[in-house]
């Protein structure tokens, strides 16, 4: 069973930047696909990006793209999500999930429930 703890969430201006990291617990890291999430306050939690195991393949929810970057490390076994010209609308808990197996695959593995395992999440706030 993966456990995962979030770090590196704080305030920053628009057009800034923060690094997000994940610290996973457990065996066998490296088979298991990465995803971060986020939920501002009255909304749905979002997909916005994940990484398979082997890094081989990254996706990213469309307003994200060009501005984060998810990496993994599996011999430390965290997975990063670099971001950077941030808005104040990316202001939101961002939260680490682990999943090994997809129905629909990774690529589209953008909806909560097809994730199982949660951090609890590092708050990031983007002041205009």
């Amino acid at each position: 069973q993966v456990q995962l703890v979030e770090s590196g969430g704080g305030f920053v201006q628009a057009g800034g930047s923060l690094r997000l990291s994940c610290a996973a617990s457990g065996r066998s890291f490296s088979r298991v696909a990465m995803g971060w999430f986020r939920q501002a306050p009255g909304k749905e939690r979002e997909f916005v990006a994940s990484i398979s195991g082997s890094s081989l393949s990254t996706f990213y929810r469309d307003s994200v793209k060009g501005r984060f970057t998810i990496s993994r490390d599996n011999a430390k076994k965290t997975v990063s999500l670099q971001m950077n010209s941030l808005r104040p609308e990316d202001t939101a808990v961002y939260y680490c999930a682990a999943e090994t197996t997809f129905d629909r695959g990774l690529a589209l593995a953008d909806k909560p429930y097809e994730w199982s395992t949660w951090g609890r999440g590092t708050q990031v706030n983007v002041s205009p």
